[in-house]
């Protein structure tokens, strides 16, 4: 991912940094940028190959940021850990951690790869700020191509499919058309289908179930289901409750060949995923 081969791997890692002060896992703990950055070390040591850096909470409901206010949270944080010693890890070739910034806005997105970003993980698919495609298509990034329904403010307002995996099976094809077409090489794109964006709990269950049918698209599968509401409501579990649930999902999907996984503990994850990837060898 932007330009950089990750692997060949059974998994990667791409630990959250939540530059915010409403998110809803950790909102506030990491909003101010030396926390951030503290945290970003903290990932590091618990093995994030990526680390995936936020200003602005896309939870349910959440009300947006001005491009100022996402500029301050994120950039500083990104300069900053772009300027660690890399170093190898997992005996992967590539050097880690590579930054990702999670955004929609071009002008964010452009000056997050400026300040040392190679992925932009963008929630919208490039269709809430239009100048983002040619962002992409001037840096040619690793890319996130998420799916979801709707704006976060309104995405869980009784979202509907007809069959929810060729839904977005077709967001995905037409979307890999727009971006490949601007000059996004297909090779930096990876796919997110999209866990509680715009889904009920049958909606992401029914998405997890036929994970495989997202290989026909050749791209490797980028999966965030970290501590999120289909927990809550699948086993009754608070926010601070389900990270037995989001690592035992994380070992199944390793098992089931997901190659990235976005999550908050690192190191609880990443010892699921080494159990899951020498059981599955």
């Amino acid at each position: 991912m932007g330009g950089r081969v990750l692997g060949p791997a059974p998994f990667l890692l791409a630990g959250i940094i939540n530059a915010t002060p409403d998110s809803f896992y950790d909102g506030g703990r990491h909003v101010a940028p030396a926390a951030a950055v503290l945290q970003g070390r903290r990932l590091i040591d618990d093995g994030a190959h990526i680390l995936d850096v936020g200003g602005e909470s896309t939870r349910p409901g959440a009300l947006e940021v001005s491009e100022a206010e996402e500029l301050a949270r994120v950039v500083p944080v990104i300069r900053e850990l772009a300027a660690l010693q890399l170093r190898d890890m997992d005996g992967l070739p590539g050097l880690f951690p590579v930054l990702a910034v999670d955004t929609y806005k071009a002008k964010v997105a452009a000056a997050a790869l400026e300040a040392g970003a190679l992925i932009v993980n963008d929630v919208s698919a490039c269709r809430f700020d239009p100048v983002l495609l040619d962002v992409v298509a001037q840096y040619k990034p690793g890319y996130v191509l998420m799916h979801s329904q709707g704006e976060p403010r309104t995405m869980q307002n009784a979202p509907r499919y007809g069959d929810v995996v060729d839904d977005i099976c077709a967001f995905f094809e037409e979307r890999l058309d727009v971006l490949t077409a601007a000059g996004l090489p297909e090779a930096n794109i990876v796919l997110d289908p999209g866990i509680g964006f715009g889904k009920l709990l049958e909606h992401n269950l029914a998405i997890l179930r036929s994970i495989e049918r997202f290989r026909k698209f050749g791209r490797p599968v980028y999966m965030g289901l970290s501590n999120k509401a289909l927990w809550g409501t699948l086993l009754g579990l608070g926010p601070q409750e389900r990270q037995q649930a989001t690592a035992t999902a994380t070992a199944l999907l390793v098992a089931r060949g997901v190659l990235v996984h976005r999550v908050h503990e690192v190191a609880l994850s990443r010892q699921a995923a080494l159990v899951a990837a020498a059981i599955s060898a």
